[in-house]
This record gives C-alpha cells, structure tokens and sequence, in this order.
C-alpha cells in the first residue's frame, strides 16, 4: 500500500529523518548501480575505458540535473496543494507537470544528440578514450523520456510524502541494473555500451513500479481534464521548475569547465579523478536525501501556513545533517583507498598511480562535507518555501567558485588544485543560500501575518 505522509502535524525531526531514512536508502542503491557500473567497467575493460565514463560524467549530470530541477519545481506546487488539501487543485497540478515533462523530453533528447560531440571535443577530451565516451552518450540520451518519467513520477509520490515507493523502485532497479551489466559487459562482451543499456533498462522497471503505485492513489485518479494544460498553470509551474533545472544546468557547465581541466592532466589521472568522482554521489546520499525531506516538509507546511513549523524543521535537519556528514567523513578517511581500490585496474604502477590521485581527492571532499550537506538542507528549504530563484543564484555562485578556481589554482599549485573546485563551490553556495533563507522566512512569516 502506498504511503502519504501528512508533515504538517508532528515532531519536526522525527518526520523530517523519517521521511529521509528510505531516500537513502533508495539514493543508496541508485548509487549502487552507478558504482557497479564503474567497477564492471573499470575492472573488465581497464583504465581506458573508465576514463572514457570519467570524460561523460558532467555532460549526463548537466541531462540528469535539467530533468532533476524541472521535476523537483513541479513536486513544489504539489506539496503546498496536498498540504492545503486541495485534491482537484492538486489533480490539475500533476496533469500539467507530466504534459509539462513529454515535452521537454522530446526536445531534451534531441538536443542531447545534437550536442553530444561538439562538446566533448570542446571539453578536449583525449583522442583514444573519445569514441567510448560518445558511444556511451549517444546512449544515455536516448533514454531521456524513460529517466524523465521517472524522476517525475518518484517526485509526485515524495510530494505527498511517501518516501518508501521510491526506495523500492531503486532496490528493485538496482538488482536488474547489476545483473544486466554483468550480463552485457562481462557475458555479451558489449563493453560501455552495455553498461549504459543496463541503467536505461532498470531506469524504466523503477518507472513502471512508481506508476503502477500512483495508480492506486485515489487523490491522484486523473480524467482527461486534468492533462490539459492552461497558461496559469503552466506558467506556475515553470516558474519553479525552470529555475532549479538552470540552477542544475549552470553548475554542471562548471563541472564541464573542470572537466576540460582535468583532461589536460593524462588519462591516468582523468581515471583517478572518476574513480572519487563515482563515489561523489555516495558521500552526498543524505544530503540529498535529507534535501528532498525538506521540499516535502517545508512546501506541505506552506501550503498549510504553518510557518513556525518551518522554523523548527530547519533547526532539526541543519543538526541532524551535520552529524551525518561528520560520520560519512570519518568512513571514507579510514576506508577510502580501500573502496577505491574496487574501480581501478591495469599495471602496478598504473594501480598505484591512479589510486593516489583518487584517494587525496576523497580526502579533500571527505573534510569539507558539512558544508555540502549545509547547502542542501538550507537550499531546499527555501525551495520548499516557493522561491527557486535566490538558490538559482546560489547556482551562479557555485558556477563562479567552481570555474574560478579549476581554472587559477592548478596554475599555482599544480594539478591538485583542481580537487579544491568543488568546495570553493560548496561555501560559495552556502554564503548566498544561509543569508537567503532568513530573507524567505521572514518574508513568508509578514505573507502569513505573523
């Protein structure tokens, strides 16, 4: 049975962790088959090939974090309206989301496409890993409407704060995933190609999971009337969407940036700069996690005007967060070159190379963490709060630090320089979305007249 969660009544901290605790383990497994998919990779077809994943990285987060940001947008309104109890308002709303999501993964697909190569070429990818990493996005675009379907229809269900239905569409993904890269990239011999077949097809089997739950949703039983799409509301919903997939859009073209950066240095180390870069998404799992919590949190508490209760989430998740972010640190610092060691193949001196590399960069973000998981907490508060624009600039603001940095410090310092990118844009982000957050509630609280 699907599972709403009304957070508008109750212990902030307990439904904020409560509502995070599947999230991660969902992110969790989501990571997982990323994981797998790079030691399959990188073990089976050597350090080529995983520079080859390493060079697309940015290019399909840019996809990934457009699609992210627009979804995310969208799941805003529907929080505030389940949280009003609004059902036909909200009905409305989830319609013009998925018309809303059809086309803009037609015209994302065919600009993925389109775009592909020129902007390898232009990140100055290295000649001999270039055909793998195209082959491997010509794929992953192709898929654009399956991972778009799915980030909308696990948004929709985290609006009405069940948590769960994800977390199973993710175990149940990441068994398929697992299974099928070892089938086509060990079994069929399909190399990166049958890695990026393997994510798509369990990109798909987690959407038909979320669609098959939302159907037995009665609040969310939609007629005909509800996909037509009237200018209000498109125009409501883009104005929350569109701001976060720009946001999303602009950092991933400084990670670009980096990435022209780091392929400068040698496939050795492009490889060792992925190896870490894999497991960004692990060390950032809760937070991200812990960010959904609050869009849910905050957004149905709006919609209810229960902006004390705003204040109060804010303070639990900032500690809770915190901490968390304090014991990933610890576990990677002790065990890093350990698990980094399952992504890198090739000669000893290969090995040991590419191993140093990776495990300093793991180490330089493992510290800084707090600060990455204070940004999605404070970020996705505010966003919870209706304003997509002010974390747009903290988006900006990454994007400066970020490009800033990958382009002058290497300069001075050498190429570990590039490795203090993203934490320059980490506190960058963070100087603009805490001073941005007291402005958003205060001027939620006059709205509310309180």
């Amino acid at each position: 049975m699907t599972r709403i969660q009304n957070m508008t009544r109750g212990k902030p901290l307990s439904l904020i962790v409560a509502f995070a605790l599947p999230l991660m383990v969902g992110n969790i497994f989501q990571q997982l088959y990323t994981v797998v998919d790079t030691m399959v990779v990188g073990k089976a077809l050597g350090v080529q090939a995983l520079a080859a994943l390493g060079a697309t990285d940015w290019l399909n987060w840019m996809m990934l974090g457009i699609i992210q940001g627009l979804t995310q947008g969208f799941a805003i309104l529907m929080a505030q309206e389940f949280g009003a109890q609004k059902t036909e308002n909200l009905r409305h709303v989830v319609g013009g989301a998925a018309v809303l999501s059809a086309v803009s993964a037609v015209f994302l697909t065919a600009a993925g496409q389109i775009a592909a190569r020129p902007v390898l070429a232009l990140l100055q990818t290295p000649p001999e890993i270039l055909d793998n990493a195209l082959l491997y996005l010509r794929i992953m675009f192709s898929g654009v409407p399956i991972v778009m379907a799915y980030n909308l229809l696990a948004s929709v269900l985290r609006s009405l704060g069940d948590g769960r239905t994800p977390l199973h569409a993710m175990i149940v993904a990441s068994a398929v995933n697992i299974g099928l890269d070892i089938l086509f990239v060990l079994g069929f011999q399909w190399g990166i190609a049958g890695a990026a077949a393997a994510t798509l097809i369990a990109q798909m089997i987690s959407s038909l999971f979320c669609l098959w739950h939302i159907g037995k949703i009665e609040m969310l039983k939609l007629g005909r009337e509800h996909f037509r799409l009237k200018p209000a509301m498109a125009g409501k919903l883009l104005s929350l969407g569109s701001p976060m997939a720009f946001q999303n859009g602009i950092i991933a073209v400084g990670g670009m940036i980096v990435q022209s950066v780091v392929n400068r240095f040698g496939v050795i180390f492009i490889a060792g700069f992925t190896a870490t870069n894999k497991l960004y998404g692990v060390l950032e799992v809760a937070a991200t996690s812990y960010g959904y919590s609050m869009i849910t949190y905050t957004g149905q508490n709006l919609g209810a005007g229960r902006t004390d209760r705003i204040r109060a989430g804010m303070r639990a998740a900032v500690v809770v967060a915190v901490v968390t972010s304090l014991v990933i640190m610890g576990v990677m610092l002790a065990g890093g070159r350990l698990i980094l060691g399952c992504f890198i193949s090739g000669t000893p001196q290969e090995v040991e190379e590419t191993l140093q590399i990776a495990y300093f960069y793991l180490a330089v973000m493992s510290v800084f963490l707090p600060v990455l998981y204070l940004l999605h907490v404070v970020r996705s508060a505010i966003q919870g709060m209706g304003n997509t624009v002010l974390p747009m600039v903290s988006g900006i603001a990454e994007f400066a630090m970020r490009t800033g940095t990958a382009l002058l410090l290497p300069a001075v310092i050498g190429e570990s320089g590039i490795f203090y990118a993203e934490i320059m844009a980490w506190i960058g982000a963070d100087v603009i979305l805490i001073s941005s957050y007291f402005v958003t509630i205060r001027k939620t609280e006059r709205m509310f007249g309180r």
